[in-house]
């Protein structure tokens, strides 16, 4: 056998792809054969604990009340929690013809149109209400980007959890998080409301996502039904344009886009979102292979499918439907259940019906998929939502959560000579930039009526250093090119011992709709930042965004940087725990960040070239006017203190692939070792390399991590196991086959994606 070239195919694993804990991925098992293709109605209509009361109720249901409970209207709400009226949504609930209703929330908003749907129409059928709760409702957390920089899933559980219980208690049943969509494109708005660039990492965060949302028993009052969104490959959108279009093989979207997806239904996701985008050529709400035959069939997932907003009309515009009734029967043939915002199966349903162009048996299993989460939210036993039980505002256990997750997501990318952390001694304090003193932190997906900060970080810095002279001027305003103010911020800085420099994009430059063509810092910042660096006298910058930035020449010039993301409702002050050490800083990069916009897309887990870059070599996969490699690598992250991770040790160094297939391991055990002089954290991070394999490879892939905290001259050990999910990859066949193939796998430890401590497993 040639142990580095690996030709055959030696296991095949249908269905699952398991995903693994934070240690370490779990064994994968072998599936059984696909479902047989029987119509989607009975694949789906498995025993449940309330599939009798289902069933009763959708034989008293007409069809127009059928195509109701399909139908999903907006809300209009205002700045307040009292919310606002939509007459045609009252009107459609009260003559059983409405399934759901989005963005509306508040008890009496709430209570108020449930009261019609339960009380006025025939059947008395409960209303679903949904909200964008992405990263807080009252309590503002970090982006969930930033969240995932803390490489710590208990971070995404407490946002939930907190987020749950006080949007439940204001009349919310349904998020429409968490937001999977993996991604390669920082000019994509919507890189700040997922988890970065890898597959692993994401699927790691959002079964801690859901599991936050929906606990043990979504019937509970402080639990919220989840939603996996933007099925599938949103995050592939062309040029990073939002909505554009994303062109896929299936084996990247089997070893990239699905596997989080697959987390999430393994975690009992109750609803999955369709994305706006077409994968290749086929509209995602028009996409049988998607949304039935993977999701629905492989994968046995038996919650419903809502579209995006207006997603079902929209297969107009992409051109792959003649007219609205077209649009509702290409949609619900694929495996859309409920159709947000426009009307087209609600209007067109039952003419397709009589048309014989959708079945009655996809249009009940459409409906008993929605009924299902209703029970199973207890809204037939308590459609309603206590008044006197609502949270009405942050508390302080969720706000000191909210502190610990913002401190706990920022990344140190650069300290040279210990300029961090601040002294609390020191005398006088300069704190200059556009963010410096504003209160725009929350980030993207908050509300209006969202608490804002009560601490700016120029507050939050004043009140860590009481005894300091603090001056402050803006220098720039955030967007703008006036550099008029520039000298005043110089002035201060001058006279002041240190200077705190806080840059970064407003919350509206990433998000929904929000994508960059130029993702350097807006308007004359760079001009400040390097002013500053011409005094000559020690700063750190602060980072306050929503996206990998490409920085630009100022920071070889900057001795101190800390990324901290949108922090949330506690920035301010966590900005200030870590500045001044209260918080060691244990964040590491989730996200590539480019050397220059031109670079992208730029990211750690690449395929190979047949020419790799050679820096001796022109003709090689390079830039002529660029050095390669990014500016900051995925996995990339600083301390206080200093960290030694050690090479990986293997249990064995041979495993058949028959044993992998019975559910057999390897342990790999990573020593680390605290080099410096105070407590920290480090995230030990594992990676594998398949060189030589039927399809190629990327040049690594996270298959672990662990944050871990250790003390100072103190060491421990890092334990992961590698099962045929680690070490196998998906193929092109859409029939979904997970390979093990014999040969060699490279393991690699440490503590970035840039890592070179390796150990050999050779697959027989």
């Amino acid at each position: 056998m040639d142990g580095v070239r690996r030709r055959s195919v030696l296991g095949v694993l249908g269905g699952a792809v398991a995903v693994g804990g934070v240690a370490g991925s779990a064994p994968a098992q072998a599936a059984g054969p696909a479902n047989p293709p029987e119509a989607v109605a009975r694949r789906s209509a498995r025993p449940g604990p309330h599939e009798a009361k289902v069933r009763q109720l959708l034989g008293r249901m007409t069809v127009e009340e059928k195509l109701g409970q399909l139908q999903q209207l907006p809300w209009a709400y205002n700045t307040g929690p009292g919310g606002g009226q939509t007459k045609e949504a009252e009107e459609a609930a009260r003559n059983g013809r409405l399934g759901s209703v989005l963005s509306i929330f508040g008890t009496k908003s709430s209570n108020a149109l449930q009261r019609i749907a339960v009380e006025e129409s025939r059947l008395g059928i409960p209303l679903l209400f949904g909200l964008d709760v992405i990263h807080g409702f009252w309590t503002t957390f970090p982006i969930p980007l930033a969240q995932a920089a803390s490489f710590d899933p208990d971070v995404a559980t407490r946002d939930a959890e907190v987020s749950a219980k006080e949007a439940r208690s204001n009349g919310v049943h349904w998020t429409f998080a968490p937001m999977m969509d993996v991604t390669h494109e920082p000019r994509w708005g919507r890189i700040a409301e997922g988890n970065g660039e890898d597959p692993y990492l994401t699927s790691v965060f959002t079964a801690a996502k859901v599991r936050g949302f929906q606990g043990d028993d979504i019937v509970a009052d402080d639990r919220l039904a989840a939603c996996a969104k933007h099925f599938v490959a949103y995050g592939g959108a062309e040029g990073g344009r939002d909505y554009n279009t994303v062109d896929v093989s299936e084996q990247r979207l089997r070893n990239h886009y699905l596997p989080p997806f697959k987390a999430a239904v393994d975690a009992g996701v109750a609803t999955v979102m369709a994305s706006f985008n077409t994968i290749s050529g086929v509209p995602a709400h028009g996409n049988t292979h998607a949304l039935t035959d993977i999701l629905k069939q492989e994968w046995g997932f038996d919650g419903f499918v809502v579209s995006d907003w207006t997603g079902v009309h929209e297969l107009i515009a992409h051109g792959f439907a003649a007219d609205g009734a077209d649009a509702a029967r290409l949609a619900l043939n694929a495996g859309v259940d409920m159709e947000m915002t426009s009307t087209d199966l609600a209007e067109h349903g039952k003419k397709l019906l009589r048309s014989g162009k959708i079945e009655i048996g996809r249009l009940d299993d459409a409906v008993a998929r929605i009924l299902r989460l209703k029970f199973a939210l207890g809204l037939f036993e308590n459609p309603y939502v206590d008044e006197d039980a609502a949270v009405p505002e942050p508390t302080p256990a969720a706000r000191k959560a909210a502190r610990e997750a913002a401190a706990r997501s920022m990344v140190l990318l650069k300290n040279d000579d210990r300029t961090l952390p601040l002294k609390r001694t020191t005398s006088s304090i300069a704190v200059v930039g556009p963010l410096a003193g504003s209160k725009d932190m929350l980030g993207a997906w908050t509300f209006p009526f969202a608490t804002k900060p009560t601490d700016t970080i120029l507050d939050a810095i004043k009140a860590a250093a009481p005894g300091a002279k603090v001056a402050h001027a803006q220098g720039v305003d955030a967007e703008g090119k006036d550099t008029g103010g520039i000298p005043e911020a110089v002035s201060a800085a001058r006279a002041a011992d240190f200077t705190v420099v806080v840059a970064g994009e407003p919350a509206a430059m990433s998000g929904e709709a929000a994508s960059r063509s130029d993702i350097t810092l807006p308007g004359a910042q760079e001009k400040l930042i390097a002013a500053v660096a011409e005094i000559g006298k020690p700063f750190a910058v602060v980072l306050l965004n929503g996206r990998p930035l490409a920085l630009g020449d100022w920071i070889a010039d900057a001795p101190a940087v800390l990324e901290a993301w949108h922090p949330g409702i506690e920035g301010g002050n966590a900005v200030a725990d870590v500045l001044f050490g209260e918080v060691n800083p244990g964040g590491k990069l989730p996200v590539t960040f480019p050397r220059t916009v031109g670079q992208v897309p730029v990211y750690y887990n690449h395929e190979n070239t047949g020419r790799p870059f050679d820096k001796d070599n022109k003709y090689t996969s390079k830039y002529l006017d660029l050095a390669h490699g990014p500016q900051f690598a995925f996995g990339h992250g600083l301390s206080y203190t200093g960290f030694e991770v050690g090479e990986p040790r293997l249990s064995t160094s041979r495993i058949s692939a028959g044993a992998l297939r019975k559910g057999d391991t390897v342990e790999v055990a990573v020593p680390v070792r605290n080099t410096g002089d105070r407590e920290g954290d480090e995230v030990v991070q594992l990676y594998l390399r398949d060189p030589a394999a039927s399809i190629a490879q990327p040049v690594r892939r996270l298959r672990g991590f662990r944050r871990v905290t250790v003390g100072a001259g103190r060491s421990t050990t890092v334990r992961f196991r590698l099962g045929a999910d680690d070490l196998g990859f998906w193929t092109n066949a859409e029939d979904g086959r997970l390979v093990v193939e014999e040969g060699v796998i490279e393991i690699y430890a440490g503590n970035s994606s840039e890592t070179t401590a390796k150990q050999i497993l050779t697959v027989t």
